[in-house]
């Protein structure tokens, strides 16, 4: 009861506020391309892009939308979607920014909202999801509950357990 109290409250809060910034996550170029076109819509925000295309590549994407590259920020530091965000949090807070259109697509969005609620949601910064549509079926609730205790983990210990899930999954 009182999570999906909490779910309910973080959808309210993400409907009234007004993103000071994309935050993409890479791993599908088609999620470049969506936020590249969002991007248009929000002249006066930066993007930020979590692992995605190669730099040339991506930065094509964005100027190719009319896109000036001084908005784009693009960090290749995570290896996974809990890193995404643990590897950015700190770094969108010192530039002020306390919301974020969080871009990625639609199969993925649970994972890397709960994710990104856990994470963000500690520094202050309100998530407002917007999927990208995808014909991938939905991740399992497994690695939602997975990833959501490394983001806790991470919260607790500064540590993903990003080597120890692996070695995990290897062994099952």
């Amino acid at each position: 009861m009182a999570l999906s109290c909490w779910f309910g409250y973080k959808q309210i809060q993400s409907y009234f506020v007004k993103p000071e910034a994309l935050f993409v996550l890479g791993g599908h170029e088609e999620r470049e391309h969506f936020a590249a076109q969002l991007a248009k819509q929000h002249p006066h925000i930066p993007i930020w892009v979590s692992s995605g295309s190669p730099k040339d590549y991506a930065e094509k994407i964005f100027t190719k939308a009319g896109i000036s590259g001084d908005r784009l920020h693009l960090d290749y530091q995570a290896s996974d979607t809990v890193t995404n965000f643990t590897s950015l949090v700190d770094r969108l807070k010192a530039e002020g920014i306390d919301s974020v259109y969080l871009i990625t697509s639609e199969n993925h969005m649970p994972r890397a909202r709960i994710i990104g609620e856990i994470i963000f949601g500690s520094r202050g910064i309100i998530v407002k999801p917007i999927s990208v549509p995808s014909d991938s079926p939905p991740e399992s609730i497994r690695k939602s509950l997975r990833d959501g205790a490394r983001a806790i983990l991470w919260l607790t210990t500064g540590h993903t357990g990003a080597t120890v899930t692996r070695f995990v999954l290897d062994k099952l």
